[in-house]
């Protein structure tokens, strides 16, 4: 399911934008959807390491779940084989 939506951007975002997209082989549609999606999901990751570092849970078997987890955004995002802008 898609949704339409209208956004603004400043000319040199959009500008960045377009290029990428292009250089990546995508709409821009699709490379601004993958970077927000992205950005999303390491928001997520983020709030998920903060909440256990101050749990006091981040010893070194915290530290190889967090690198398995980040692998698995990773497989996520990149599930495509192309890799948005990081």
């Amino acid at each position: 399911m898609t949704a339409k939506v209208t956004l603004s951007f400043s000319d040199e975002t959009i500008a960045e934008a377009r290029a990428l997209a292009a250089q990546h082989g995508v709409s821009l549609s699709a490379w601004i959807d993958q970077a927000a999606r992205e950005r999303a999901l390491r928001e997520i990751f983020a709030g998920h390491a903060e909440a256990i570092r101050r749990a006091g849970l981040d010893d070194e078997a915290a530290a190889l779940d967090d690198e398995r987890e980040l692998a698995m955004v990773d497989a996520e995002l990149y599930r495509s084989g192309r890799r948005a802008a990081r």
